[in-house]
């Protein structure tokens, strides 16, 4: 068998032809790796907007169950009936004192077992001082009311002094007043004002000093000349 020739230590070393591979014990050198398979992005942007599709409308139909168990749920916590309170206001603010009670009636507020609606009446300070002291008929603002705001404490103390019978609980200030001191709020009594419509009334009033009613108040205040 004829002998390999031993190379030259001055002569150039051999090299594998290009684009072919060789073997070397356990390596394997590639001379060219061929393209990389990409996966295609749009399956799964169609499977993410499903996904949020359907949680939209589990969300959507969560909300609407929300609200209707709770207005269920309240009127059926009315287990006194209905109980209905009239405040008499002021004319400068009939018109957020109006809105306050579309609220308070369209979330069936409940007051003492019993579901409080809320009717407002705009009348002059006078005429509502007049009917409650006897000064004229109570006829002419429509019957003795639950409460009444007027545009300051001047009239709320004039009541207190000319007949003190008619105030149920001490006036409250509910906004600043043109006049000065507030716009206050008095929960009435009289034979015709029973203890649940007593406690409707100091709930309204409660409900208007919140910061929602507090700030239509002020609103109405500000518009004013």
């Amino acid at each position: 068998m004829a002998e390999e020739p031993v190379p030259h230590p001055l002569d150039p070393p051999s090299r594998p032809a290009a684009g072919r591979s060789e073997t070397t014990g356990s390596h394997r050198v590639v001379g060219k790796q061929g393209p990389r398979r990409r996966i295609a992005k749009w399956p799964i942007a169609v499977a993410g907007l499903a996904v949020l599709g359907t949680l939209g409308i589990l969300g959507w139909n969560w909300a609407d169950g929300e609200l209707t168990n709770r207005a269920e749920a309240q009127a059926a916590s009315c287990s006194g009936g209905r109980t209905d309170i009239r405040i008499t206001v002021t004319p400068q603010v009939a018109a957020p004192v109006q809105a306050a009670a579309t609220r308070w009636n369209q979330d069936l507020t409940v007051v003492h077992g019993s579901c409080v609606h809320v009717e407002v009446q705009s009348r002059p300070a006078p005429e509502v001082y007049n009917a409650l002291t006897g000064a004229a008929g109570a006829a002419a603002i429509g019957g003795i009311p639950d409460g009444w705001i007027s545009e300051s404490p001047y009239w709320i103390t004039k009541l207190a002094q000319d007949k003190p019978d008619a105030i149920g609980s001490p006036a409250l200030s509910i906004g600043a007043g043109p006049a000065g001191g507030g716009y206050q709020f008095v929960a009435l009594a009289g034979p015709a004002i029973d203890e649940t419509q007593q406690r409707a009334t100091q709930s309204f009033r409660g409900f208007l000093k919140e910061p929602a009613q507090l700030a239509d108040l002020a609103a109405a205040t500000a518009k004013q000349p």
